[in-house]
């Protein structure tokens, strides 16, 4: 009996053990056939293919900038909006509303997350580029034009209209993992807090400073899942490779263009050229969805040594 146990638990260690090491071989397998496929582009463009400005793929012309430069700057305009709005929504939840206020909002903040790209792609073209177009940009352009940010042409459709589509569909991210970390953070320090003659207010922001680092992790999740959406943006953000500083005017990202053109890459460079961008992209991705990780984990560890205080 205790010998038929014994393999049981041997059988059950080894398929947890094959189970994780699958994921791992997944990744490395993944990694693998991007490099092996990005040679040729490699070989013929070096490490100046991420500062190049040109793609023109009848010539074999192939620079990444405008790509990396389109998903820079959209994924920056999503963090700027979603950021407050959910750092707002997740300490209203948490720290201020009552349970029966707070779980209606939790939840439609839950089916924000829910909803496909293709439905956020869709509503930005009936919707959004229109009001943009019609009543967002030409105030900005009146009040702001001698900006560059907000000169060029106002079609509804560019860089604006794909951050501001990104910002949308981070914020439910965002605001369930600084939930999370702030549901971590002791009752005890709250109540010490209130205790010494702190306002909730202050209570608050005390809260907020024991949690800093795992909404940073919270944030830097949030940038991943901007950088790596394709579908919504390539919708809305008018697909061209330029790189202007005016939020009116299209610009492409590296997941649209990788959606975009793919099934157009019949030359061999041109096929390694999306395949090394989209190397760029997962390796951008593992980075920062591990320091996220990390500053969360840093929350965690940080909320238990003060358990056991």
């Amino acid at each position: 009996m205790a010998q038929t146990g014994a393999l049981g638990d041997k059988i059950f260690r080894t398929g947890l053990l094959v189970a994780a090491t699958s994921i791992l071989l997944l990744v490395a397998a993944i990694l693998f056939m991007m490099v092996q496929n990005s040679m040729p582009t490699i070989r013929k463009f070096g490490i100046g293919f991420l500062f190049g400005t040109e793609w023109v793929p009848a010539q074999e012309v192939f620079g990444a900038l405008p790509f990396i430069y389109g998903t820079v700057v959209s994924s920056l305009i999503a963090l700027l909006i979603a950021v407050p709005i959910s750092l707002g929504i997740a300490v209203f939840l948490t720290e201020q509303a009552p349970k029966k206020v707070a779980r209606p909002i939790a939840f439609m903040v839950e089916l924000l997350a829910a909803i496909p790209s293709v439905v956020y792609g869709l509503w930005g073209i009936f919707v959004l580029a229109p009001f943009i177009r019609n009543y967002l940009g030409p105030p900005l352009q009146e009040y702001l034009g001698w900006l560059p940010l907000f000169q060029g042409r106002l079609t509804g459709i560019g860089m604006l209209t794909g951050g501001i589509i990104l910002a949308i569909m981070v914020t439910p991210i965002i605001t369930a993992v600084v939930r999370d970390v702030l549901e971590a953070v002791p009752t005890t320090q709250r109540e010490a807090a209130l205790a010494l003659g702190a306002t909730k207010w202050e209570t608050t922001m005390i809260v907020l400073g024991n949690a800093a680092s795992g909404i940073a992790g919270a944030v830097v999740l949030g940038l991943g899942r901007a950088i790596g959406e394709t579908m919504a943006v390539t919708m809305v953000i008018g697909n061209s490779p330029q790189i202007s500083a005016s939020l009116f005017e299209p610009a492409y990202t590296i997941a649209s263009v990788l959606a975009a053109n793919f099934a157009d890459a019949t030359d061999e460079i041109y096929l390694s050229s999306l395949v090394e961008m989209g190397l760029v992209l997962f390796l951008v991705t593992i980075v920062i969805n591990a320091l996220a990780k990390l500053m969360i984990m840093s929350v965690a560890r940080k909320t238990n040594a003060a358990k056991h205080v």
